[in-house]
């Protein structure tokens, strides 16, 4: 079969209607920072759906268009598996269907790769006959045939030899041997392949867990190995415990930290490409009583979203949000507690009014993501660059739009607070528990409120809530009373379940509810008075502004999250 390969998947989609010209542009800037293929971008983007793709790219290029779900995938002859490696059907996401006298028929999720076409050739002898499926689909179709492998759980198991319980009943004094090795030692049993193996599948099962954190532990028999996915820690099949030290300084290497120093903190990060994903990891350690603990940090960058709808933000908070962040001065913050995801908004926020027609400068610790057409600066706080220091720079250099990762002290908070009142805009963070007590809180740090008050233009508290899994959430009818306490809004209600795809959790991945308060006359006026959080909130919800209770009861009603998670989030556990 001939491919028509001088066409271009952009122009292709373009000349169906698919996409727009303006449309393209965005995911080809996309790809610069998150190195998906452009299909990728526009699937992540919501612009096409993976079904769209691979329909337009199969008609266009004359390739037939399989599909899962109709078994158009499926095997019908075991003597197929022996045509090419396990290894490679999973790694190149191919999957052989038939093989005729001249050609072999051949699932792939692109057909545009022609090297990939051109090694199947080469490995089986003979001809491909290509047809396209959906990158989801051909998991499944792998799946499906082979089996799922979860190569993590195999090289745990190798680490205990022969008897798991005789490698689990290590004593604490062996472990403690192993821990007063050489660096040398430590050095060379960290390159050791099996170490290295298994560092390498934590962190490959850990991004396809989708987890944003890696908690290594060490106890006297034992391992412990967590990952923090949806917000919350699952523990997983952890090594044999003599291996801790050699995970350790494998990972210590990699970080570029003292595999030698034990007795204080270490910070240090690296980066690594799992197909077409990179993933930033933040390592950091700390000693703790058998030895060092170790999180990691995962920033997949392919996950990015800079979207205040795909967030979860909407209705009246979405449109106040939107005026706030278009004012050309004020000051603006982003408040909750660690990890409801300040920064993303921040981010969202920034990429939502970048222009080349505007000087937009940011200091951070740490710059998370690299965002193209912003000047970004790392806070290094060890050599005179604090906020308050990288403030005041930004004011040399003729800036509109300013960020500063977070505001800590009274110096940061009165450079922010002056900037703004001399006609910058300026965004940043707080940790407050709601978007009212942000006032208070500035005034704690020593803000005079008749300052504070013209210069602020919006506040907004927010929180992550999981999302229920959508492949198995059960309809859920709340009791009567509950809903004559709580007011619930009419809607569809579920609950979780549980299941393989979302890890018998009842919950796939995570969404923000919000509490957005416009600074207008009258708060103004509270403010200024230096009026109690409470007074101010009140004033707030009078003019429309909804809480993060209700934020959290409309995701509910909605049927995106479960009333458990709503009141856990926000209030506090519910025995519904």
């Amino acid at each position: 079969m001939t491919i028509k390969t001088h066409l271009r998947l952009g122009d292709l989609l373009v000349s169906a209607g698919l996409i727009t010209e303006s449309q393209l542009k965005e995911a080809i800037n996309r790809q610069k920072t998150s190195h998906e293929r452009l299909g990728e971008a526009l699937v992540s983007l919501r612009y096409v759906t993976e079904v769209q793709l691979a329909e337009v790219l199969g008609r266009q290029l004359g390739i037939p268009f399989k599909n899962f779900e109709k078994g158009d995938l499926q095997w019908t002859d075991s003597a197929l598996k022996k045509i090419l490696p396990e290894e490679f059907i999973r790694k190149q996401l191919v999957l052989p269907l038939a093989k005729g006298r001249d050609a072999i028929t051949i699932a792939l999720f692109d057909p545009l790769d022609l090297i990939l076409l051109d090694n199947l050739k080469k490995m089986t002898g003979q001809s491909i006959a290509p047809v396209i499926a959906t990158k989801t689909d051909m998991l499944k179709a792998i799946e499906a045939a082979f089996g799922k492998r979860d190569l993590l759980k195999e090289a745990v198991a190798g680490t205990y030899g022969q008897s798991a319980v005789g490698a689990a009943m290590e004593t604490v004094e062996e472990v403690r041997q192993e821990e007063g090795q050489t660096v040398e030692d430590l050095t060379a049993k960290a390159g050791e392949a099996q170490v290295v193996r298994l560092v390498d599948l934590f962190l490959t099962e850990a991004v396809n867990s989708r987890a944003s954190d890696i908690h290594i532990e060490p106890y006297p028999n034992q391992i412990s190995i967590r990952f923090r996915i949806d917000g919350i820690l699952q523990p997983v099949e952890p090594p044999a415990a003599h291996l801790m030290p050699a995970i350790i300084s494998r990972i210590k290497i990699l970080s570029r930290m003292d595999i030698a120093e034990k007795r204080l903190p270490q910070d240090g990060g690296f980066t690594i490409r799992l197909g077409e994903k990179v993933v930033d990891l933040r390592v950091s350690t700390i000693p703790v009583v058998y030895g060092e603990k170790v999180v990691i940090r995962l920033l997949d960058k392919s996950n990015l979203v800079f979207d205040f709808k795909q967030l979860g933000m909407g209705g009246q908070a979405l449109q106040d949000v939107e005026q706030g962040i278009t004012s050309p001065y004020g000051l603006i913050f982003i408040t909750g507690p660690t990890g409801s995801g300040k920064s993303t908004t921040l981010y969202a926020a920034i990429n939502r009014i970048k222009s080349p027609a505007r000087n937009v400068v940011t200091i951070e610790d740490p710059v998370e993501y690299k965002v193209e057409g912003i000047n970004q600066v790392q806070a290094k706080p060890a050599i005179g660059l604090t906020f308050a220091a990288g403030l005041r720079a930004f004011l040399r250099q003729d800036p509109d739009v300013i960020m500063v990762g977070e505001v800590r002290d009274l110096e940061t908070a009165g450079i922010c607070v002056q900037a703004a009142l001399t006609g910058h805009l300026v965004l940043s963070t707080l940790h407050t528990n709601d978007a009212a007590s942000a006032v208070t809180r500035l005034i704690d740090l020593g803000v005079e409120p008749f300052l504070l008050a013209p210069s602020l233009v919006l506040l907004v508290a927010q929180r992550l809530i999981r999302k229920l899994c959508p492949k198995c959430k059960q309809p859920y009818d709340p009791p009567s009373g509950l809903k004559e306490k709580t007011k619930l809004p009419a809607g569809q209600y579920f609950k979780a379940n549980g299941c393989p795809d979302c890890r018998n959790t009842g919950y796939a991945g995570r969404l923000g509810i919000y509490e957005v308060m416009r600074v207008e006359d009258r708060l103004r006026d509270l403010i200024s008075k230096g009026s109690p959080a409470e007074e101010i909130k009140k004033l707030a919800q009078g003019q429309g502004m909804k809480s993060l209770f209700e934020s959290g009861l409309e995701k509910a009603a909605q049927g995106l999250t479960s009333l458990e998670e709503a009141f856990s989030v926000t209030v506090g556990a519910l025995a519904l």
